[in-house]
């Protein structure tokens, strides 16, 4: 299964020949390649996978995207402890 995320374009540097840019992945930032969408700018959202900047997204649909993953990960976290309560009985 590939997931890719939302994140927030902070900076833009050159690396090897390369655009490269750092990525805030809410709270947690990441140095993600930026050759497949070369008019970002930084403050954009992109959809990143892999290490690579696959595409722009606008800023609500970004905010939508990261509020839907910070659910499942609460959700997941919530099954993970009833899972432990079970095994601990």
């Amino acid at each position: 299964m590939c997931l890719a995320v939302p994140g927030k374009l902070v900076a833009i540097e050159m690396e090897s020949g390369m655009t490269m840019g750092r990525v805030d992945f809410d709270g947690a930032t990441g140095h993600v390649c930026l050759d497949c969408v070369p008019e970002v700018r930084v403050g954009q959202y992109v959809i990143v996978h892999a290490g690579f900047a696959l595409s722009i997204l606008d800023e609500e649909e970004a905010v939508k995207s990261i509020a839907l993953l910070e659910e499942l990960r609460e959700s997941a976290d919530a099954e993970s402890v009833m899972l432990q309560d079970e095994i601990s009985k």
